[in-house]
């Protein structure tokens, strides 16, 4: 695949001669700061070329320093070489200090600007690679979603993985807390070991602690043969207690003794056994309520709690829903081998209106569903068991950024149908310019859109 190389110049001739300088890549070019930042959005160019004077300030550099500002801003490993005139040098050392990669003073030489070029764009491509590098080896890959609130998450489970501090797991039921549990073993030193995971809510009371701890031979009625408990059978790995919340207050002392001394006693045992592991819990409750309320122990609480990650809803990630979304879409149509591979208009709007309150969960419920009663190949809201929404009803956040990006992609898709489709027309109707209207399908991730066009 061709590199493109980003020219932002309103001199034409300087658009040939880079144009025919620069033959090995895929060459594009702006004349202003609008068009520089819609074609820097559209086709993400590792290297830019930049001419300082630009309309409305030709004369100056003011407008070329903005539009470095912003590509820095916007797209921080960006190579920005300043093309300059005779009596620019001060402002292309000025350049250099907003982040610009090199300067170039002009005029062109043909076999100098494709070394600059060369040069740039290598180590764009090597801090690339060692980006994605970084990611394979530390980044939470189970976790999917762009959305602030779910990265910031993520940065915290990288931060504590190399660690053994106990992690508490924190969010409504079906927010992904066993997914986070997993992705923070499958990065840690203990990655090679099991991982054991027990939800406290799902075993009766009076088997609870023969599960987690194990019993001898003749401990109780039954008891034929000794068993170890899960606590053991997660030796030098890590134990994931899912609803510790739900965990009997008889049973929390001998929890919090485990915990605390790192040994344990079979149910009817008498010999302490040590026990290498890491413990995260994870609940759906409000542990903080139930110490106050004494059903839950305070000092198990911050045994337990020494890490807390509040995992958010799915409702507070508004842009990761339709990533999500298209996903298990995926996911089922190849499981399934069924037709479905892609969400009508009204299904998009009832999955961004629906509050979730089953989170990820009910989403993958409702997706299966869907990829198996969807008649063709587009799903309609039907399918979901959702109920077509109005675009106007907005998801409920006053985050201003936030809001401005639901209405923009809502009324890029809303235009997108009643144009049929048409590229041109929908940049028409939205009263923007292809390229901007392309640099916004890129920004929002709007895939099914480019897909089609």
């Amino acid at each position: 695949m061709t590199d493109t190389i980003l020219v932002v110049d309103d001199d034409l001739g300087i658009q040939k001669q880079l144009k025919w300088s620069l033959t090995d890549y895929n060459v594009v070019f702006a004349d202003d700061h609008t068009s520089a930042i819609a074609q820097l959005r559209r086709f993400e160019p590792k290297v830019v070329t930049l001419d300082l004077g630009l309309p409305p300030d030709p004369a100056n550099a003011s407008e070329g320093l903005r539009i470095l500002h912003d590509i820095i801003s916007l797209a921080p490993r960006t190579k920005v070489i300043v093309v300059t005139g005779n009596n620019d040098k001060q402002h292309a050392l000025k350049a250099i200090d907003f982040g610009a990669y090199d300067f170039y003073q002009k005029p062109i030489d043909s076999d100098t600007i494709k070394l600059l070029v060369h040069r740039a764009l290598n180590l764009a491509t090597l801090e690339h690679e060692n980006s994605i590098l970084a990611r394979t080896r530390s980044g939470m890959s189970r976790i999917v979603g762009n959305s602030e609130a779910i990265q910031k998450v993520v940065r915290r489970a990288e931060k504590i993985a190399n660690t053994d501090i106990s992690t508490l797991l924190l969010g409504e039921s079906g927010t992904g807390k066993e997914v986070f549990a997993r992705s923070i073993h499958e990065h840690s030193p203990r990655r090679d070991k099991p991982f054991v995971a027990i939800n406290c809510a799902s075993i009766p009371e009076n088997l609870l602690e023969s599960e987690l701890f194990g019993y001898e031979k003749g401990a109780f009625t039954g008891a034929n043969k000794t068993t170890l408990g899960k606590i053991e059978t997660a030796q030098g790995g890590t134990l994931f207690l899912d609803e510790i919340g739900d965990m009997p207050i008889g049973l929390q002392a001998k929890m919090l003794r485990f915990l605390q001394e790192r040994v344990i006693e079979r149910v009817g045992g008498r010999n302490e056994i040590p026990v290498d592991i890491r413990v995260i819990c994870a609940t759906h409750r409000d542990l903080q309520k139930m110490v106050a309320e004494e059903t839950f122990r305070e000092d198990l609480y911050y045994r337990v709690g020494e890490m807390p990650i509040l995992i958010p809803p799915l409702r507070e990630r508004d842009q990761d829903i339709i990533l999500l979304a298209r996903t298990f879409l995926n996911i089922y149509r190849e499981e399934f081998k069924a037709k479905a591979k892609s969400f009508s208009e009204s299904a998009v709007n009832a999955m961004l209106g629906h509050k979730w309150p089953g989170n990820i969960r009910e989403m993958q419920n409702k997706l299966k569903s869907a990829v198996i009663m969807a008649e063709g190949t587009v799903i309609q809201p039907d399918d979901l068991g959702l109920m077509p929404v109005d675009a106007q009803n907005e998801p409920e956040t006053l985050n201003l950024r936030e809001v401005r990006e639901i209405a923009e992609s809502r009324a890029i898709r809303k235009a997108y149908q009643k144009a049929e489709k048409n590229m041109s027309k929908t940049a028409e109707l939205l009263g923007v310019t292809r390229p901007t209207l392309y640099s916004l399908i890129d920004k929002y991730h709007m895939e099914d859109i480019k897909s089609s066009d």
